[in-house]
């Protein structure tokens, strides 16, 4: 019998920053190259264009990160009560379905720790990671289904559109 409810999770086209939650996720890589170094793509990019380096300061000081891991750092200046970054990508900039699997994990074992009760998550290992935005979703809709957990989830594709932000995409 299970004490925690299922995930409830949201399908939704917009922007990840732009979301009403309490933490985001980024899909970051394993710090193997200093922050300072690296010219963020896709999430990570525009993190830090409006959360400013604060976030990535911090993750940096955490050292290389097992595949699938993850950290929570500040949310710089975005509105949210923190950033959870994930260890999505390997050495080669690339994801698997069990690095995907891992980082889902960590962050929402991360949720969990903190009592957050809403979270975001881009697609995980598309993009920079190199995943079909559509084999990234249907993976993380599967993990989402079997991850327990009374936070609200959103899994975030990316629409340039500021008004798609509000369209919910049926399951």
């Amino acid at each position: 019998m299970r004490q925690t409810p299922a995930v409830k999770l949201l399908h939704v086209a917009g922007d990840l920053l732009e979301q009403p939650v309490e933490v985001i996720v980024n899909a970051w890589n394993r710090n193997l190259i200093p922050w300072w170094l690296l010219l963020p793509q896709g999430v990570s990019g525009a993190i830090k264009r409006r959360a400013g380096t604060q976030p990535f300061r911090e993750v940096g000081r955490h050292g290389l990160l097992p595949l699938g891991a993850a950290v929570l750092t500040s949310a710089g200046r975005l509105p949210f009560r923190g950033i959870i970054h994930v260890a999505g990508i390997n050495l080669l900039w690339r994801s698997s379905e069990r690095s995907v699997r891992d980082s889902m994990r960590s962050a929402m074992g991360i949720v969990a720790e903190h009592g957050f009760r809403s979270v975001a998550f881009p697609l995980i290992g598309a993009g920079s990671g190199g995943g079909s935005a559509a084999k990234i979703e249907a993976l993380m809709t599967d993990e989402f289904g079997r991850i327990e957990s009374a936070a609200e989830v959103r899994l975030v594709r990316f629409a340039p559109n500021p008004g798609a932000r509000r369209q919910q995409i049926p399951d």
